[in-house]
């Protein structure tokens, strides 16, 4: 327990500050100019200050970077994503979005709270624990992967190359609010594509229309999502989603008088523990009565609440006089890989509001940021000594 406050006592919070600032200030959405810049700058940081970094590709131009605080077996895995989502308009952010302007506590800027802030916030805690003991019995492993908000490439390629491999958890630092996240809803992403034959629009009888078909499917969708969620409510993610993101259907821009050949539909699915993903799929296709393509499937996980990381964890926010606070994960995080393909126990404790990700003015409170790496350093202590 002593061991633990030190290591929270030996945060340095203008190390972290000053790290978030550095790491907003870097644009890192993709397409543009993805991690590669932001691995740079850490690859360096971390050099300075004793540590031994590496990289490893996830993909062409898109690297993840791992460094490693001891050795040996039986470690924790310190998670975060270097990738953030675009700006959108910055003509309608009220600060720059990479501007890391400090106003009120806040750090405003595109990934302060996703969750750039959260990294920083890991950073600090993993240099916490080396300035304060040099190590602990067992390694942490700082885990900054690239594409989260992607196809979650980077955490699938940590995974097969067996970096996940002899740990005994992971700690994902994504912005929730500081809640105890034990559950993440699992995600699939399927497209599905309405045959027709064009003609004429003023002759639509010398055709067939595509777009009936997919509007019908859309409507659809609507009843089958409320069966689902008559089935399924979990108590700390809620109800599952049928969600259509996208229909498409043109002959080309500005022929507005020609019948198309196709339309497609596109949908963002989730779930919770206890949908069967084969069987909703199955559901779908037999209310489209085409072909569905699964483009990502991505299963609901859990961690049990009796796992020694969740006590580790709760025990952290308890020696900083913090409330234990339990949820969920709306969406999917890398957390989600590291649980269903690693095996490993995992926890999604955060800074941040969790409604803030992707909108325009995105902060992140300081204080928030510096108090998550105190809790996180404390964590370690507890969980691997």
């Amino acid at each position: 327990m002593e061991k633990a406050l030190l290591a929270a006592e030996a945060v340095d919070e203008k190390e972290v500050v000053d790290l978030l600032k550095a790491l907003v200030r870097l644009p890192s959405h993709y397409p543009g100019p993805g991690e590669a810049g932001v691995v740079a700058f850490l690859e360096g940081y971390l050099r300075e200050r004793g540590l031994n970094p590496f990289r490893q590709e996830a993909a062409p131009g898109r690297p993840n970077l791992v460094a490693d605080l001891g050795e040996g077996e039986g470690g924790l895995i310190l998670e975060g994503h270097t990738d953030v989502v675009t700006p959108g308009e910055e003509v309608l952010w009220t600060h720059p979005p990479y501007g890391a302007v400090v106003e009120g506590g806040r750090l405003y800027g595109r990934g302060a709270c996703d969750m750039k802030g959260g990294l920083a916030a890991l950073i600090g805690a993993l240099l916490a624990v080396k300035r304060a003991f040099g190590g602990l019995k067992r390694p942490l492993r700082l885990a900054a992967l690239a594409d989260e908000e992607g196809m979650m490439l980077g955490v699938k390629a940590f995974v097969r190359a067996g970096f996940a491999g002899g740990f005994r958890g992971a700690l994902v630092a994504e912005p929730e609010g500081m809640e105890v996240c034990l559950w993440q809803k699992g995600a699939l992403r399927l497209r599905l594509r309405f045959p027709g034959r064009m003609a004429h629009g003023a002759m639509p009888y010398a055709g067939d229309n595509p777009i009936p078909k997919a509007a019908r499917f859309v409507l659809g969708l609507q009843e089958l999502e409320r069966r689902l969620q008559e089935a399924y409510n979990h108590p700390y993610l809620g109800l599952p989603h049928l969600t259509p993101t996208r229909v498409l259907a043109s002959a080309g821009e500005d022929q507005l008088n020609v019948i198309p050949a196709q339309a497609e539909v596109a949908l963002d699915v989730r779930t919770v523990p206890g949908v069967d993903h084969g069987a909703l799929v199955a559901e779908v296709q037999a209310l489209a009565r085409v072909g569905v393509e699964v483009l990502e499937d991505r299963p609901p996980v859990e961690t049990p609440g009796d796992d020694p990381l969740v006590q580790a964890a709760e025990e952290a926010l308890k020696l900083l006089g913090l409330p234990v606070r339990h949820g969920g994960v709306p969406g999917a995080t890398d957390g989600t890989f590291l649980r269903a393909w690693a095996g490993l126990p995992v926890v999604v404790l955060g800074p941040g509001q969790k409604t803030l990700p992707h909108q325009v003015d995105e902060w992140v409170d300081l204080g928030e940021v510096v108090l998550a790496a105190r809790v996180y350093a404390a964590l370690a202590v507890l969980f691997l000594e």
